[in-house]
């Protein structure tokens, strides 16, 4: 009869525990919160109309180009600027469009563009980031045989990096990639008919009618994607042979900028100057689907987009087009600039339904504790009586 009682009293603490254990689990787990919690970096640097954007993993900081200056400059997370490159043989007021960083290589990899009356010049620099930011090349991207630069010249506009170190530039003018390699030889990649396949979206704002292919990233699984702004398209582009095919999505990106991708789930991300698109695939891009459309501040003019620390989406508010049409001379340039996290209400929905379910199964699981130790009471009264 002791060992019985013993046995029966086992069990007894043992169904105690696991309800305990399981509630200790859901209480110590994240609740989303409804409030805004979004972070919001402003940073002060009169004139530097800012393009370009990424994350440093590493050194744990953005980087940002510059509209009218030769600098490139780290960004705190609260938002204290400093110039990490200043590289005076670009020519004078250079743009440095998109950038993007070699990990494996642990270099900065920046796009160099002359605007008028500036001569063409295009270009992809590469920096050291291991040794103060020293120049590694400064590679001319070449043009298409025949081309007159005077007339339309190249814009090397966004670039994305593989593990070899490969770089791969879209030229927004031309519509075509070109590849430099991780010495720094340049050469043109991919010149697919399909990226002049595609109508000119009728929606189309005058300032991207003429931008052609623009955000690119780069996939492991051997190939890129990249958006195409006054189409609205996205294509696979085969790293190895430079083919292209045409993504199937159920929307265009009409006036898409820069790109970027999160690493967890394989999500794209995709910015404009009024929204941010968030995009997936389950067969490696063949097609996909914008789940998720986010309205941006349109006088912020927002033009790139990266993934920060912990998988935190970020877009870039440079003003570029202030700079560009040089609105500000009246009143001086302007001295703050943004970055802003985008938080996707969809996906925090998705949180909140994965707890919801996680109660459910904590409640499921009360109710058959309560019954199964009802009926271990019953039995040991029956024993013991």
């Amino acid at each position: 009869m002791k060992a019985n009682m013993s046995s029966a009293s086992t069990r007894c603490r043992s169904f105690f525990v696991f309800p305990i254990l399981f509630a200790v689990v859901l209480l110590s787990l994240p609740i989303p919160s409804s409030a805004d919690t979004r972070h919001v970096i402003n940073f002060r640097s009169p004139g530097l109309y800012p393009e370009g954007l990424t994350w440093d993993p590493r050194d744990q900081h953005f980087l940002v180009g510059s509209l009218h200056s030769r600098t490139i400059h780290s960004v705190s997370d609260a938002g204290v600027i400093e110039t990490l490159i200043s590289d005076l043989d670009l020519p004078e007021n250079a743009t440095i469009l998109g950038l993007a960083v070699d990990s494996t290589n642990r270099r900065l990899l920046a796009c160099i563009h002359s605007l008028p009356p500036l001569p063409p010049f295009s270009a992809l620099a590469a920096y050291d980031l291991r040794n103060g930011g020293r120049r590694v090349f400064l590679s001319p991207l070449p043009s298409l045989p025949g081309d007159d630069e005077d007339i339309a010249r190249d814009v090397a506009n966004d670039v994305a990096v593989d593990f070899k170190g490969n770089a791969y530039v879209t030229n927004s003018a031309k519509n075509f990639i070109w590849k430099v390699d991780r010495d720094g030889a340049a050469s043109i990649f991919s010149r697919s008919p399909l990226f002049n396949s595609q109508p000119v979206a009728a929606d189309a704002d005058a300032s991207f009618r003429d931008c052609g292919l623009n955000g690119i990233v780069y996939i492991s699984k051997g190939y890129l994607l990249v958006v195409q702004s006054n189409t609205g398209k996205v294509f696979k582009v085969d790293e190895e042979s430079g083919n292209a095919r045409l993504v199937l999505l159920n929307g265009d990106l009409i006036a898409a900028d820069g790109m970027a991708r999160r690493q967890r789930d394989g999500t794209i991300m995709v910015v404009s100057q009024k929204k941010l698109w968030l995009l997936k695939s389950q067969d490696s891009w063949s097609e996909g689907v914008v789940y998720d459309e986010i309205d941006l501040d349109l006088e912020g003019f927002p033009t790139a987009v990266t993934v920060g620390e912990r998988d935190r989406i970020y877009v870039l508010y440079g003003r570029v087009m202030e700079g560009i049409m040089g609105s500000y001379k009246e009143e001086g340039a302007r001295e703050w600039f943004g970055i802003e996290e985008v938080w996707s209400e969809k996906e925090g929905g998705e949180d909140k339904i994965w707890l919801y379910v996680l109660i459910g199964f904590g409640f499921a699981y009360f109710c058959i504790w309560r019954f199964q130790m009802k009926k271990l009471i019953t039995n040991m009264d029956k024993k013991i009586t």
